[in-house]
């Protein structure tokens, strides 16, 4: 089945799992900010990936702006964030956010995995640079005891360039892109 594996990419951790996913499902790769809907057609497994900033997904405008037409395709979403997807508050926060972006139709035909990205401070804009600041400054006002271990990671690294992209973490989603491919 045609795949094709399109991502928005802000400071490289997308475009790192989108390049991996697409070499192991032999799928074409396209940057989002380069497909036109007419360009969706001629694909069966459409994958999407990006970044997650204040709730969001980055460049998720293309699939909710052009649902009707993919609708029928089978869809697949992966977000890349900081936070630590195995810490299950998390995963909450991320699902409760993809709830109030994503229409209920649409999240039903998607199906989505949350990888982790990075913090890359030298890449950051400056309004990135100062969210950052803003949030490292509430941080520090909490008690310790408060601090989950994610706090504290981000304490300990502000201002540095941090990695936790795995190659190992697209394991389930290609294996589901794979037997969902035998089933249609």
């Amino acid at each position: 089945m045609k795949t094709v594996v399109i991502y928005k990419s802000h400071y490289g951790s997308t475009e790192t799992y989108a390049k991996w996913l697409a070499k192991d499902l032999g799928a074409d790769l396209l940057q989002a900010n380069r497909v036109k809907p007419a360009d969706l057609q001629q694909y069966q497994i459409i994958v999407f990936g990006g970044g997650l900033y204040a709730g969001g997904v980055n460049g998720i405008a293309l699939l909710t702006k052009n649902f009707e037409l993919i609708k029928d395709k089978a869809l697949y979403l992966f977000t890349v964030g900081a936070a630590d997807v195995t810490d299950p508050e998390n995963l909450k926060n991320i699902r409760g956010a993809l709830e109030q972006k994503l229409p209920l139709a649409m999240r039903e035909r998607l199906h989505i995995y949350h990888l982790r990205g990075g913090m890359r401070y030298s890449k950051m804009s400056l309004m990135h640079r100062t969210m950052m600041n803003m949030m490292v400054k509430m941080l520090r006002k909490k008690p310790e005891n408060e601090l989950r271990a994610e706090d504290k990671i981000m304490l300990e690294t502000y201002g540095q360039d941090v990695d936790f992209t795995d190659q190992a973490a697209i394991a389930p989603l290609v294996a589901d892109i794979r037997t969902n491919a035998k089933l249609q």
